[in-house]
């Protein structure tokens, strides 16, 4: 698989985690909170849903058109970061149920994903600049020889 395929599918998929995650607030705070726990406002968890479903279009729409540019790398792995630590701090301060623990565990593995697939594409990368110096330099010799 291509580096570009797999960036771009785990793009997509964290899409597919964030939109749902971020529009079930928004279409249904209670059923939300019935899983998550109580939250004292609720027009605060619905504009975190509005900000993780945007986040989530914007992979969404990178992955699928395979332009994933480090920005969005950045707000790929900057979001699942920030979001991760909010649930770990808080469900250790007992201020968010430990429900949010799963959410921790899945944005830490997306940012492991996201590693994983930015070290393979730089070492991919490397390798094409070496070849293609070789190359350079058997021409070179070639022509030297010639």
């Amino acid at each position: 698989m291509q580096p570009a395929d797999r960036q771009s599918m785990i793009s997509i998929l964290q899409a597919l985690y964030y939109l749902p995650t971020g529009i079930w607030p928004l279409v249904s705070l209670r059923t939300f909170m019935a899983v998550t726990g109580p939250k004292v406002d609720g027009w605060l968890v619905k504009t975190v849903g509005a900000l993780i479903t945007v986040v989530g279009g914007v992979l969404m729409l990178a992955g699928l058109r395979r332009r994933v540019s480090p920005e969005v790398r950045l707000l790929a792995v900057g979001s699942a970061a920030g979001l991760a630590a909010i649930d770990v701090v808080y469900v250790a301060r007992r201020r968010i149920s430990p429900i949010y623990l799963l959410d921790a565990l899945g944005e830490v593995i997306l940012i492991g994903a996201w590693v994983a697939a930015m070290r393979t594409d730089r070492r991919g990368r490397g390798r094409g600049v070496r070849r293609q110096l070789a190359r350079i330099r058997r021409k070179k010799m070639r022509a030297v020889r010639a």
